[in-house]
């Protein structure tokens, strides 16, 4: 089955070319949201820098030119350039400890971030609309078409630079929404070729070329809104690669005291993977020789899967392995109504 998940994919080949050094891994040694956060912010503020100077440079020329297929651009690169707001809150925010309210952290504030990013993508793509059909009823001519053509050159550079810097650390510190908008970066570059298009249909002799441009960059604007929701809304739902868990439970398989595995469960909270695994061993086992075998399999895990951050793992006997067992049948407490706990 192939794995269409670009963090765990591209995690799972950086894994597998250093398989031959002998246990290279230090879980724990260093807290490795501390690394992700300072990596996180340090992305989102230089490609906030390279994307407004893009945008400020666009501005000028939209108002010597007047062509609406640039201003639709500029305002994609103002919207994509915003984002880096709520992205460096969110990262700012999930370095605060856990707290006995928030106990798992404030991973998921990343989330509403990625929410954030959708809704302002959404918002550019409806303001470009608009402006694009107002001149198509509208035109108006479209004047000094070389400042026009050196404005789409220099905005696909400065969003392709900004998309390449954006999925690289994306990636490496396994952040959907930074990953998205690495994504929407350089979308948005390939529109700004889309202005060049427009200026040589001007410059043809088809005035009309440069708003059906506009046109097209703000429909290839929802394009990126619908990519990106979906990203952001399945890590909400607690949605992973299938395949995460299969590779949980072959790993899992590797340790020889472990009978069978039961339940696996995996979520995200922010960029960070979790998973819960139910694991079965021999009714004869002492505690102290469950918990190895439970410590064994949370290594042998981790070091299979390093895209993980942490997994917690629950040891049954072999006789009473699955959550089925876990479950309280229905009881009473004196006068309050039969109840159970599934």
């Amino acid at each position: 089955m192939a794995n269409n998940n670009p963090i765990v994919a591209d995690q799972r080949n950086s894994h597998q070319h250093g398989s031959d050094q002998s246990h290279d891994h230090t879980h724990g040694v260093i807290d490795p949201s501390l690394f992700t956060t300072e990596r996180g912010i340090w992305a989102v503020k230089w490609s906030l820098v390279g994307l407004l100077i893009t945008a400020l440079f666009q501005v000028l020329i939209v108002a010597i030119s007047g062509s609406v297929a640039l201003l639709a651009d500029t305002i994609h690169n103002f919207g994509d350039a915003s984002t880096a707001i709520p992205l460096w809150i969110a990262f700012r925010i999930v370095r605060m400890k856990p707290t006995k309210r928030f106990s798992y952290g404030f991973g998921r504030v990343e989330d509403l971030a990625g929410v954030i990013i959708v809704i302002v993508i959404l918002f550019s793509a409806i303001v470009a609309g608009y402006e694009s059909i107002q001149r198509l009823f509208n035109p108006q001519p479209v004047t000094n078409l070389w400042a026009v053509v050196i404005a789409s050159i220099l905005g696909f550079l400065g969003n392709e630079l900004v998309a390449i810097f954006r999925l690289r650390v994306g990636k490496e510190i396994h952040s959907a929404a930074l990953i998205a908008d690495g994504y929407h970066a350089r979308v948005d570059g390939l529109t700004s070729l889309g202005v060049l298009a427009g200026a040589i249909a001007v410059w043809l002799g088809f005035p009309l070329g440069d708003p059906i441009v506009g046109l097209l960059i703000s429909l290839t604007i929802l394009r990126i809104v619908w990519k990106s929701a979906k990203d952001v809304f399945t890590r909400l739902l607690d949605g992973v690669d299938p395949e995460v868990i299969d590779e949980i439970q072959h790993a899992a398989g590797h340790i020889p005291e472990v009978l069978s595995v039961s339940d696996i469960r995996v979520r995200w909270i922010g960029h960070r993977l979790h998973a819960e695994v139910n694991l079965a061993v021999d009714p004869a086992h002492s505690v102290s020789e469950a918990h190895a075998v439970s410590c064994d399999a949370r290594h042998e895990i981790m070091h299979k899967l390093p895209y993980l951050s942490n997994v917690i793992v629950h040891i049954d006997p072999e006789d009473e392995s699955g959550e089925q067992f876990h479950n309280i049948q229905e009881h009473s407490h004196g006068e309050f109504e039969p109840h159970y706990h599934p």
